[in-house]
């Protein structure tokens, strides 16, 4: 498989000028790719030097295949299939897979696959529609009964792969108007059980339907609503990033503190991290004091750092 483009390639491998900065290719290669000023998104994805052996380039394929805009592009721009992970597993036990293929309508927001015990397996957010990806994703994980929406920025492709795998669609009843055709709609902000062991909780504050889902108290899908701050180190939010209130996202930030166990945040945007379960409640009740003093603002994508 070929992807082309019109510009002059440089040597090796290199980041074009299309890329978004939705972190994802530093996620997935971190000591090759970095962060650098420019671009109309308020910051770059840059190739900081060529792998040095198999390892480093599969984690260069890893980014590739993961990036929105396809702007990780290999050297000869030999997008080598073999080298494509996805579904990718995340943890030892293969319960979780990253999917990959992030979709530029999601502003590449990571989504993933959650294996049960009874062999059947959920999708949270979506990555871009191909039917050929559901098709390998269905094979790789067995079926697929449930999509969950985390909040309306990455509704995009959810009905596509609901219909594809005769799976039920939710989404929480303060984005429905971003996905009026979902099958399950969750409401008010008490907790909501999809299967055994899988809750959905709802979070408002980035948006008035933004909700977690927890599976086994161990893993915790937030969206938007949390990541791994690499910069930081810690638990953050995206506080200029808000289409509802962030007094209200310090509430549900605060509540879930109380509320919530989990060792794995998985968001949608920013790192991916696991932690044993009492540090996370650690960081979770720090980032509701922090979140307390975070000022209402105009809405600035650039100013995230994740």
């Amino acid at each position: 498989m070929t992807e082309s483009d019109t510009t002059e390639r440089p040597q090796g491998w290199y980041v074009d000028d299309r890329c978004m900065n939705c972190n994802v290719a530093r996620q997935y290669a971190p000591d090759l790719i970095g962060y650098t000023e420019g671009g109309q998104y308020g910051g770059l994805s840059k190739v900081m030097r060529q792998p040095r052996n198999e390892d480093e380039v599969r984690q260069m394929y890893n980014a590739a295949y993961a990036c929105p805009t396809r702007s990780v592009h290999p050297p000869e721009n030999d997008w080598a299939t073999e080298f494509d992970p996805y579904p990718m597993p995340l943890d030892s036990d293969g319960v979780v897979f990253l999917c990959g293929h992030t979709s530029p309508r999601t502003y590449g927001a990571t989504s993933y696959l959650l294996r049960r015990p009874d062999g059947t397996a959920i999708m949270v957010d979506t990555p871009r529609w191909r039917p050929a990806l559901a098709r390998r994703y269905q094979d790789a994980v067995g079926a697929i009964t449930d999509v969950l929406l985390t909040h309306l920025d990455h509704v995009a492709h959810g009905r596509q792969y609901a219909d594809a795998f005769g799976a039920q669609l939710w989404i929480h009843e303060g984005d429905l108007h971003s996905r009026p055709d979902a099958d399950q709609v969750i409401r008010g902000i008490d907790r909501v059980e999809i299967k055994p062991g899988v809750i959905a909780y709802p979070f408002p504050g980035h948006t008035e339907g933004t909700t977690l889902f927890v599976a086994d108290e161990k893993f915790c899908f937030t969206g938007d609503a949390l990541f791994w701050s690499n910069s930081l180190s810690d638990l953050d939010l995206p506080d200029s990033v808000v289409y509802d209130s962030i007094k209200t996202w310090a509430q549900s930030v605060k509540r879930g503190a109380e509320e919530l166990t989990f060792e794995w945040v998985l968001p949608g945007h920013g790192s991916f991290k696991h932690l044993p379960a009492p540090e996370m409640k650690r960081r979770m009740h720090a980032l509701a004091d922090r979140a307390l003093d975070f000022p209402e603002q105009e809405v600035d994508y650039g100013k995230v750092r994740y």
